[in-house]
């Protein structure tokens, strides 16, 4: 065996070995962790798997969806519960998050690259929705939600049912493509080689306290709520499926919202964007502000200095913005 095979042949077993130890630690934290933020809610069964929901009030119907790394807990922290007053609320997991089992028939091993798309992402949820006898939803998205709730309103176009979104509203969503690639914490991670050996690794080692600088980050320049980041269970999303689902979904967005974007101008129904001028994860300037001139419906509230998490920053807003919607769908 020459010396560059023997080397090769032993950084191969030492990373294999390193994996190995990051797994049987990573199932133990992931036992910790689902303890801890077991299932708040019930769960239904689609095609090829189960999406778990949270669902309470009267009213028109009103369907919530997270961002990327989040769950439905982003929403029973404060809006949830101000909201049943009013809405029938239903919330949702997204595919390969929180409790929710990825779309059906995607590749899901640990050298995979394949992304949940928010086209798929959408028809899983919709089949839930059927399932659960919602009908004519205000469909409400943040961030990665956004892009998923404009999705649940395209499929629309081709669809008729009784599923079909009446209106949709973003908090700070994902909506047009961008310029640039996305920084390499996705393009690692979401990678054949970043999904089987960085990922197990990171889920096992990263300090339970990068969750809530993460947090923090994303609610930058506004500080977080006080009790936000322990309510949110972030560290669900640090369990290797989940983390794997989270990277692939961002890192394969793009070609899918190219592809949304050429249906944006038949949309009809009453959208409501609310975004902050100080947003840097997903700017204001590249999607709001964008969205809006190509689609007459687009309706855009700006918050001066309030940066990506609006609902949770101005929740007021965040209501207007769904009654809003909801009034202009006739719905109220």
């Amino acid at each position: 065996m020459t010396l560059a095979l023997k080397i090769l042949t032993y950084a191969a077993l030492a990373i294999g070995g390193s994996v190995a130890l990051a797994s049987c630690t990573s199932a133990k934290r992931d036992l910790m962790t689902e303890q801890a933020y077991p299932p708040i809610g019930q769960f239904v069964e689609v095609t090829g798997g189960k999406v778990h929901y949270l669902r309470e009030g009267t009213g028109p119907e009103l369907i919530l969806l997270h961002g990327a790394g989040g769950n439905l807990r982003d929403y029973t922290f404060d809006l949830f519960d101000i909201l049943k007053e009013r809405y029938t609320v239903t919330a949702f997991d997204r595919p390969g998050l929180g409790y929710t089992d990825r779309v059906p028939n995607i590749d899901t091993g640990p050298f995979a690259t394949d992304g949940d798309s928010p086209q798929d992402q959408a028809r899983m949820l919709r089949e839930a929705a059927l399932k659960l006898g919602i009908k004519d939803p205000i469909v409400a998205g943040h961030s990665y939600g956004g892009i998923v709730a404009l999705a649940w309103a395209v499929e629309g176009l081709d669809i008729p049912s009784a599923q079909n979104a009446k209106g949709v509203v973003s908090f700070a969503g994902v909506a047009m493509p961008w310029p640039g690639d996305l920084g390499a914490y996705y393009t690692i991670n979401g990678s054949a080689i970043g999904g089987a050996v960085v990922v197990p690794l990171l889920a096992a080692l990263v300090p339970s306290g990068t969750v809530e600088n993460a947090v923090a980050a994303t609610f930058a320049p506004n500080p977080a709520p006080e009790g936000y980041a322990q309510h949110l269970g972030g560290q669900l999303t640090m369990r290797p499926e989940n983390f794997r689902a989270n990277v692939r979904q961002v890192n394969t967005l793009y070609p899918n919202v190219v592809a949304l974007k050429t249906r944006y101008p038949e949309l009809t129904l009453p959208i409501e964007i609310l975004h902050g001028t100080a947003d840097t994860t997903v700017p204001i300037d590249i999607h709001a502000r964008e969205i809006v001139k190509i689609v007459p419906s687009v309706r855009v509230t700006e918050l001066e200095g309030v940066g990506h998490m609006p609902h949770h920053v101005d929740p007021k807003a965040a209501i207007a913005a769904i009654d809003r919607a909801a009034d202009r769908a006739g719905l109220r």
